[in-house]
């Protein structure tokens, strides 16, 4: 194998895929990337760890064709450094030969017999075509909700129903949910039936960080019972979908609520990051007092001591005291694209609705937490 390509090519190309390697592995092979010639002018990069693959191509000279495996992090490493030229890579053996200018580098790799078989195919039966901008949007302003990856569970991941041109996008952790709805434009390859999904958090919020390094305003979505294809211009997505019963979230958004606040976001944010000093970080509790035009923030710590904030905010409903673990509405609030927020209330111990003061249609409902005492 040998081939010469364009150092921003071929380094934008490993970023995108080494997000599937597994670093620390029973399989060292994983921890690399499949270098594969494709023609006379294309090298495809390949990477896994079993739930999730992606592929992409880039632009090359091939001399000779053939493939192997490289380990990714020092790959990455190798090419950001040199200059910007055009690189050499030639394979010898089971070292491969980088070379740049005057810059040379010999890094030992694995053959490419070890690297797992991925099955990029599907039958395209099933397939929409989305936007890239409202869809990845959509996928930031959900994907902190779910639960973390590591539970195994559908609530790690993320229900997405595209239904003529409303793209609906849900994920919970059962103690918050976010639920977006966008207008977009109406690919889908069969308008009379809704195209539903649900798939890993882990890989859409992937999938939100590799639509920044393409330039592809369409993002192609094809699944079957099993699997389901991302296709991002020249990169791909395989990963299997979720399977079992996502809970009915829109049941548990309450239809009214007698008590409405609005505060402006950047405000609210230095006024938690300033409370959340003295918080006990075991329960991350803040504690929100609303009354007469004025929201009083206090967090506590038997080891460390107590915080109070106040600001000013619209609202002129009975007092209220309600508590909320602040790391959840940070997150919602350094998402928001507004200026200004809505906290929809209804008891101390009821969900809260925290919305865009806006006609975004974005919701982010949070359980409170019961205070003692």
């Amino acid at each position: 194998m040998k081939f010469v390509a364009n150092k921003d090519d071929f380094l934008n190309g490993i970023r995108i895929v080494e997000r599937a390697t597994v670093v620390k592995g029973l399989q060292p092979v994983l921890a690399n990337l499949l270098i594969e010639t494709i023609g006379d002018n294309q090298v495809k990069l390949t990477a896994t760890d079993f739930d999730l693959s992606v592929t992409t191509l880039i632009n090359a000279q091939v001399e000779s064709e053939g493939k192997f495996t490289l380990p990714a992090k020092k790959l990455g490493e190798i090419i950001s450094r040199l200059n910007d030229e055009l690189i050499k890579l030639e394979l010898n053996g089971s070292t491969a030969t980088i070379t740049c200018k005057n810059s040379k580098f010999d890094i030992i790799g694995i053959s490419a017999n070890e690297f797992p078989q991925i099955e990029e195919n599907i039958e395209e039966t099933d397939c929409m075509e989305i936007e890239t901008l409202p869809f990845t949007k959509a996928i930031r302003q959900v994907v902190s909700a779910a639960a973390g990856y590591e539970t195994n569970n559908l609530l790690s991941g993320v229900v997405c129903q595209v239904n003529k041109n409303i793209l609906e996008m849900a994920a919970t952790d059962g103690n918050r949910l976010a639920r977006v709805r966008e207008v977009v434009k109406n690919t889908s390859t069969d308008e009379e039936n809704p195209f539903e999904m649900l798939i890993s958090s882990k890989v859409l919020a992937e999938l939100s960080k590799i639509s920044l390094l393409t330039d592809s305003d369409i993002i192609r979505i094809c699944k079957e019972a099993k699997k389901i294809v991302i296709t991002v211009d020249k990169t791909k997505i395989i990963t299997r979908l979720m399977q079992g019963q996502f809970p009915k979230y829109n049941q548990l958004i309450p239809q009214s609520f007698p008590k409405e606040a609005a505060v402006n976001k950047n405000d609210l944010i230095s006024a938690l990051e300033r409370v959340a000093v003295m918080v006990n970080e075991k329960n991350s509790i803040v504690k929100f007092e609303f009354a007469d035009n004025v929201l009083k923030l206090s967090g506590d710590s038997p080891e460390a001591g107590n915080s109070q904030d106040k600001i000013d905010v619209k609202y002129t409903g009975e007092p209220l005291a309600i508590a909320f673990n602040y790391k959840f509405i940070l997150e919602f609030l350094k998402i928001a694209e507004a200026e200004n927020i809505k906290i929809q209330l209804n008891s101390p111990l009821s969900a809260t609705v925290f919305a865009p003061d806006s006609d975004e249609d974005y919701i982010y409902l949070v359980m409170p937490v019961q205070l003692r005492g």
